[in-house]
């Protein structure tokens, strides 16, 4: 199902996601490639991580898909820049066309909105190359399990429960194990999945419902009257205002990376990995550009460390 976002309060509250997001960029970076790959931008959003990626890699062609029409205006004002290197379209992860076209599927905090990770990982598979990459991140395990337990309380009480009545789940937020299994079943090789702790401290009460309202709960607002707004938030406010420290979301991302077999592979014979061409691997703003990002990342809306170095906790999945 479809969902629109408020693709402008979206860009100025989301400093988390894209923290996280360039951190995925700069594994990307550390992956043998040519250089002149045809990435997917798997959820865009407004665009934020793909002008890093665009930049990182000034030969890939870049496609940038979004579900959401707000999202995709967004984007497409802040991507014009690149002209024809890049294309942008409101697409639904699920609707891809076959095409074993794309060399890369890179994603950040989309695909727990996506409930069948089933399906999903079957669409993805078939749109890459054989040798494709899938290199990914999106909330999983026992992300904002706090948080979602105290907005079920409140989604109970009296003034709100008729509001609620035939609520379905939105999210998908599995473990390493289970997203293994998954993309093994979709026909994926060489599969590493792990959890990674993200906690995320809001400096105040105002910020702590203006990133609630429009990051997380979004949905649940759609259901109330705008007069109820406020008092749905109250109490979530009021909670984490009493939390040490205060206003703390307990975020946790799963990282996920697979590959889709060559032929060869299936027939255990053995190719090289795709070497980088030396003037692309040549041009320092492939590597440099997002961790200078990362490094210059602040805000006056958040408090939350991201480190620098060192690689992600997977678990490799035989």
């Amino acid at each position: 199902m479809k969902r629109e976002w408020d693709g402008a309060a979206y860009d100025k509250l989301s400093d988390p996601q894209y923290g996280w997001g360039l951190k995925v960029l700069q594994k990307l970076q550390a992956l043998p490639l040519r250089g002149d790959e045809h990435i997917l931008d798997a959820g865009c959003g407004t665009g934020r991580v793909t002008a890093d990626l665009l930049q990182a890699f000034p030969h890939c062609r870049v496609t940038a898909v979004d579900a959401s029409a707000n999202m995709v205006e967004e984007a497409g004002k802040r991507l014009s820049a690149f002209g024809p290197r890049v294309s942008v379209a409101q697409v639904d992860l699920l609707e891809l066309p076959n095409e074993s076209s794309l060399d890369i599927i890179f994603s950040t905090a989309v695909f727990h909105w996506i409930q069948d990770h089933d399906r999903l990982f079957q669409v993805l598979y078939r749109s890459l190359r054989q040798g494709g990459t899938l290199l990914a991140q999106c909330g999983g395990g026992p992300n904002l399990e706090r948080f979602r337990a105290r907005t079920a309380e409140v989604m109970r009480r009296a003034e709100f429960a008729s509001y609620f009545k035939n609520w379905d789940r939105l999210w998908e937020y599995p473990g390493p194990e289970v997203t293994a299994e998954r993309l093994k079943a979709a026909g994926f090789a060489e599969i590493k999945a792990a959890l990674e702790p993200a906690p995320t401290v809001l400096p105040d009460e105002e910020t702590f419902r203006r990133f609630v309202a429009t990051v997380i709960l979004h949905p649940h607002l759609k259901r109330l009257p705008a007069e109820l707004h406020g008092d749905f938030l109250l109490p979530l406010a009021e909670h984490a205002a009493k939390d040490t420290p205060a206003f703390l979301l307990d975020y946790c991302r799963l990282n996920i990376y697979a590959r889709k077999p060559r032929y060869d592979d299936l027939t255990q014979q053995k190719l090289p990995v795709g070497r980088r061409s030396d003037s692309v691997h040549a041009n320092p703003l492939q590597r440099s550009e997002p961790v200078r990002r990362l490094q210059g990342l602040k805000s006056d809306a958040f408090n939350y460390q991201l480190p620098l170095r060192g690689e992600y906790p997977f678990t490799k999945i035989s």
